[in-house]
């Protein structure tokens, strides 16, 4: 059986969904980490048995056994790392978001049309079992044409701070770190049409609150109480050339009894649920009825999705297969989340 030779370039939290999963995948190997820490990257090596350890990028990328590259790194360097990677003759999974402005975005896409590589962008929810699921309804017309979806994902307390929260790091606060998630399940599931504007707005009232005691929260490696330049809440209303539309809220602080975590679709035919767990609405008989799948899992797993998704990689390098994430789908979000600030920032609708 032939073995796809994976790089992971950043040793960040993240990288250790993607570590796990492609060790168990029988189609992968990982052969090289890579980490601006030397001694995390020797860690990581020593505990996923890979060959080379490097604390530069470019150092990974000039091997020529790597085939397939996982980045995890900072947002901000998605783009240079990617386009670095596919030029080198990398297939490339990047997490989300694709980078942090359109311009790069375009230039990323472009550097795939040039080279003929593979570019997969995280959206990991796509691969989890609910959305799969439901999809399935979906392209059996079930819920008909979806013309309105709503969806939030608020954390009362949740600034994870360090690079999370400088802006020039990250792009952005929960709209570019949450709200991409939630974003994308909906627009995937609502067939992916093209953003016609957007009108939000951006605020940051609260802080990281790390004054907060007797309530606990992921925090960053590199938490760092003073240093916050990012938003607490985003929120926005997404409208598509089809004539449907997308509200959302997502929240890194709020004055909220409890997290919420909430992802809606509506069609003329039926409706759904996909979080916080899957149920699907119908009319059958001029009666509307609730159905509840009986399955494992009706809401999203994060190490199962995850798995899939490298699974997923994995096949689309070694067949030639296309992604359900390509390079294209992050163009697009990309558009809509920077509109969404440009509209906060300019006070006013933003239209493409």
């Amino acid at each position: 059986m032939r073995k796809l030779k994976i790089g992971v370039i950043g040793g960040g939290s993240i990288s250790d969904l993607h570590l796990d999963s492609y060790s168990i995948n029988e189609q992968a190997e990982i052969i090289a980490i890579c980490d601006l820490n030397s001694e995390r990257s020797k860690q990581k090596a020593e505990r996923y048995g890979a060959q080379y350890t490097y604390s530069s990028y470019k150092e990974l990328l000039a091997n020529p056994e790597v085939e397939a590259v996982s980045i995890c790194t900072w947002n901000h360097t998605h783009a240079e790392i990617s386009m670095a990677a596919l030029q080198a003759g990398k297939h490339v999974l990047v997490e989300k978001p694709l980078c942090t402005t359109v311009k790069d975005a375009l230039q990323v896409e472009q550097i795939v049309k040039e080279t003929g590589k593979l570019l997969q962008v995280g959206f990991v929810r796509r691969y989890g079992s609910n959305t799969n699921i439901l999809k399935q309804f979906i392209d059996h017309d079930e819920l008909g044409e979806i013309y309105y979806a709503k969806a939030s994902c608020l954390r009362r307390l949740g600034n994870p701070g360090g690079w999370f929260s400088d802006k020039e790091r990250s792009g952005g606060g929960p709209l570019i770190d949450l709200g991409v998630h939630v974003i994308d399940l909906c627009w995937y599931l609502m067939g992916r049409p093209k953003v016609k504007s957007v009108s939000g707005n951006t605020y940051n009232k609260l802080g990281n609150r790390a004054n907060v005691q007797n309530l606990s929260y992921y925090k960053a490696a590199d938490f760092d109480a003073s240093n916050n330049t990012v938003e607490d809440l985003a929120i926005a209303l997404i409208r598509f050339e089809n004539g449907a539309s997308l509200m959302v809220d997502v929240s890194f602080t709020l004055h909220a009894k409890q997290d919420e975590m909430s992802v809606k679709l509506y069609g003329d035919k039926g409706g759904a649920e996909i979080e916080p767990e899957l149920l699907i609405v119908s009319e059958k008989y001029d009666t509307v009825v609730n159905l509840t799948p009986q399955v494992d899992m009706l809401t999203f797993d994060f190490v199962k999705g995850f798995q899939a998704e490298i699974d997923h990689f994995v096949d689309c390098c070694l067949t030639g297969k296309e992604t359900i994430s390509p390079v294209e789908d992050g163009v697009e979000i990309m558009k809509i989340l920077c509109g969404i600030y440009e509209s906060s920032q300019k006070g006013m609708e933003i239209t493409f």
